[in-house]
């Protein structure tokens, strides 16, 4: 089994900054992307960015410039900088990793119980 706990969500004023963290253990042999998503009430889950294990990274155009996604892959762990929030950042963010289990060697997708992020305007 694959367990992903984040941290770093909370209540920030717009213009702020926030950093996400999510870490990954079990099992693992390898993480071949990790990535962040959100959901905001009544709304559907997006991408919010995503890093592969090489290092390329992809953002939604909401967050481009403004988010920074990076990765420790020694650690399992990928975190999420987000600088100059706004009120329509608001939602709970999710972690994700497309994980090579270390005993078959399958990939699987994993997902975080989620952290809130609140922007007050």
């Amino acid at each position: 089994q694959v367990q992903l706990v984040e941290s770093g969500g909370g209540l920030v004023q717009a213009g702020g900054s926030l950093r996400l963290s999510c870490a990954a253990s079990g099992s693992i042999f390898s993480i071949n992307a990790m990535g962040w998503y959100r959901q905001a009430p009544g709304k559907q889950r997006d991408l919010v960015a995503v890093i592969i294990s090489g290092g390329s990274t992809n953002y939604a155009d909401s967050v481009k410039g403004r988010f920074t996604i990076s990765r420790d892959n020694a650690k399992n762990t990928v975190y999420l900088q987000m600088n100059s929030l706004k009120p329509e950042d608001t939602a709970v963010y999710y972690c994700n990793a497309a994980v090579v289990l270390g005993y078959s060697k399958s990939v699987y997708a994993y997902w975080g119980q989620g952290t809130q992020v609140t922007v007050s305007s």
